[in-house]
């Protein structure tokens, strides 16, 4: 039996979780996980439903029998199959605690994606993702050949298929033609110091302060420089008595955490991007260990 997700948008309206799982029933499909929410100030319906096909229909016949119901509720909807593993491209420049944490997860199945390429604008991980079977991808970006970078990293992300770039604290900015091309499909890390704390050694700026909590935001990449929709966040609290490396080691523990459950929850289909905000939904209880093992 084959599993699916069914991912829909639409205008709130009366009948839709009926006609769903009504059209389900018919298939011969078994709802396994529902979730669903009403935005009351915007009046958009966001729903997610992991379901298996007991009858033998698939992907293809499910996708042009559910087209009736979705243009009578004008949605936007795709349905995926479990089985198939997101395609993703990482991007990194000097600070190496996301790359490696995501390897790692990727490595023991805990992130089941299919990582297509790493691209950078330094050499200090390329023997570490090489030795991994990975494509290593160098491109230098200075002030001069931005728009020649920028065309590099294109033709990458199109020859390897990504269908997600992922920011692993990666330091150079992205254009907006990117960043429009592939709206939804880029998540960046930061420190969620800003705005408080902007420019050079932002644990420094916190330790002089004070500060008590320290956190990470993952979040959508827009043309708005670290203003895009939030998909995660976490924070860890701070005493008195640690320093500023203690600062920036628990900092980068709390990023590279924030950045796995981003990517997890996206790969999943559990996001939705609802104006500058994101609805994400958890998973459920009964499924998050078969969801976090692929």
């Amino acid at each position: 039996m084959k599993s699916y997700v069914l991912t829909v948008t639409c205008r709130s309206t009366r009948g839709i979780v009926a006609a769903l799982s009504g059209f389900l029933a018919e298939q011969g499909c078994n709802i396994i996980d529902s979730s669903q929410f009403d935005d009351l100030d915007t009046g958009r319906f966001f729903m997610r439903v992991s379901f298996i096909s007991e009858e033998g229909v698939g992907r293809s016949a499910l996708s042009e029998g559910l087209k009736p119901v979705a243009d009578k509720f004008e949605m936007e909807w795709d349905i995926f199959d479990t089985e198939e593993r997101m395609k993703v491209l990482l991007m990194v420049s000097r600070f190496g605690h996301c790359l490696n944490d995501l390897l790692y997860r990727w490595k023991i199945g805990a992130l089941p994606i299919d990582i297509v390429g790493v691209v950078s604008n330094h050499f200090e991980y390329q023997k570490q993702v090489v030795n991994n079977d990975i494509p290593f991808h160098h491109i230098k970006v200075t002030k001069e050949n931005k728009p020649q970078a920028e065309a590099q990293l294109l033709e990458v992300v199109e020859a390897s298929g990504a269908e997600l770039v992922v920011l692993a604290r990666y330091m150079q900015v992205l254009s907006d033609q990117l960043c429009q091309k592939m709206s939804g499909k880029i998540i960046n890390i930061h420190h969620s110091f800003l705005p408080s704390f902007k420019g050079a050694n932002p644990y420094k700026q916190a330790y002089q302060r004070g500060v008590k909590l320290i956190g990470a935001t993952a979040h959508y990449v827009t043309a708005d420089l670290d203003e895009g929709p939030i998909i995660e966040q976490d924070t860890v609290r701070i005493t008195h008595a640690q320093s500023p490396d203690d600062y920036v080691s628990l900092g980068r523990d709390v990023e590279s955490q924030v950045l796995a459950r981003a990517i997890h929850a996206h790969i999943h289909h559990r996001t939705f991007i609802n104006g500058n905000r994101t609805v994400v939904f958890p998973p459920s209880p009964g499924s998050y260990a078969s969801e976090r093992m692929g």
